[in-house]
């Protein structure tokens, strides 16, 4: 350990990603949205609906806790990159494997694109995060 860091401040409390912040105010809108729709509909909904509704609920309120814990925690050490990663590969292959099941094989094949674009972030984010780590 040495009396200077291997990494600046610019390295490590960085602005907040413009991409961040616009998966955070987008999933809130469009969960809640999505939740006065289902709120103010008429009638009962079949399950499938309420399930999907709830599904998309649940990442959009994901995705605003995501930029809302950005927002509040500095620094990061690339953690808000891994984390969104992540997330990416969980929702696009629930994405895929729902489409596959409701509307066949074909269906699936832009989930499956974005879990493959998801997995390339997650390699790029967790290189930058040992990169950072091997730094301190």
């Amino acid at each position: 350990m040495t009396e200077q860091p291997g990494f600046t401040p610019d390295d490590v409390i960085r602005p907040v990603s413009r991409r961040i912040l616009a998966a955070g105010i987008a999933g809130l809108t469009g969960a809640t949205t999505i939740g006065a729709l289902w709120a103010t509909e008429p009638g009962s909904l079949p399950t499938r609906t309420q399930a999907a509704f709830a599904g998309l609920i649940v990442i959009g309120l994901t995705w605003a806790a995501l930029a809302a814990w950005t927002l509040a925690r500095r620094p990061l050490f690339a953690a808000d990159r891994v984390i969104g990663a992540w997330l990416g590969i969980v929702f696009s292959t629930a994405t895929a494997v729902f489409s596959a099941v409701v509307a066949g094989p074909l269906a699936a094949v832009p989930g499956l694109l974005l879990t493959v674009v998801a997995l390339v972030l997650l390699l790029r984010a967790r290189a930058w995060r040992d990169r950072l780590r091997s730094q301190i």
